[in-house]
């Protein structure tokens, strides 16, 4: 089960929340339910995926995954997708109306994802939102309800846009045999993987360049940090190193934030 709710994504999305908490000086019980609020949300989206895939897994003998394996029933995965999803939506709106819509707006989005947006040109379009409006959710959590700033919110988008590029590079063939096509599809494995890189730097530079004043020594450090990670991602049209990528993204964009977070820029 736990291998089901794709762990690497769901643990970095939660940290990424958590610590844009702490930052944005929301109190140390109100951290801890953004963080219990988040952690249920990418754990419906992932069970969500693995239910709602289990046929088309099988089909290409996706046998990385739990269902496939036949570790875990696909009618198990509903119910906890479904639970989870409750969790979600009650954590997060302890936190208040304004917040707790906002970071329903991703668990929305990566429902709607799995349910069909996928498989269509508009398949990037959840990702963006979702990941632009995470951290607009964390903020309002904060003591007064403030708006996140332009370019926290532009680079969750940006961030969010690579992070979906570099995940669908691993399994583009599959998807198609399997009449998945959605925008990296549409686009060819290169140009995607090209476009990726270009998104995850952007995002990254924003988060440097952003915040009012000079960038920090952390900031020049997290565009040190991004370069690697956008060769990578470059990279991904590449049979060798799809793989890579996706992780590449989600580490850097952690990194990003515990960067942003050192050079004290400020989120309210």
């Amino acid at each position: 089960m736990v291998r089901a709710t794709h762990p690497g994504p769901a643990l970095a999305v939660t940290v990424v929340a958590t610590l844009l908490a702490v930052a944005a000086g929301v109190s140390a019980g109100r951290v801890v339910l953004v963080c219990l609020a988040v952690l249920a949300g990418q754990a419906s989206i992932g069970w969500s995926n693995d239910w709602l895939d289990a046929d088309r897994d099988r089909a290409v003998a996706r046998t990385d995954k739990p269902v496939v394996q036949g570790t875990v029933d696909p009618s198990r995965l509903r119910t906890a997708a479904l639970a989870s999803a409750a969790a979600a939506v009650v954590l997060s709106l302890l936190l208040g109306l304004a917040p707790g819509l906002l970071l329903l707006a991703l668990v929305a989005s990566g429902w709607a994802y799995n349910a069909g947006l996928k498989r269509t040109a508009a398949s990037v379009v959840p990702y963006v939102t979702g990941f632009g409006l995470l951290p607009a959710g964390v903020v309002a959590a904060a003591p007064g309800t403030p708006a996140a700033p332009w370019w926290l919110v532009a680079a969750g988008g940006a961030l969010g846009a690579a992070a979906h590029l570099a995940n669908v590079a691993p399994d583009i063939a599959d998807d198609l045999a399997t009449g998945v096509r959605g925008l990296p599809h549409r686009m060819g494995a290169r140009t995607s993987a090209v476009t990726g890189a270009v998104l995850l730097f952007a995002g990254s530079l924003v988060l440097v360049f952003g915040p009012d004043g000079a960038p920090s020594v952390a900031g020049w450090g997290a565009l040190v940090l991004a370069v690697p990670a956008v060769v990578v991602a470059a990279l991904s049209g590449s049979p060798r190193f799809r793989r890579l990528a996706f992780p590449a993204v989600l580490l850097l964009t952690v990194l990003d934030v515990v960067l942003l977070l050192a050079g004290g820029a400020a989120l309210t």
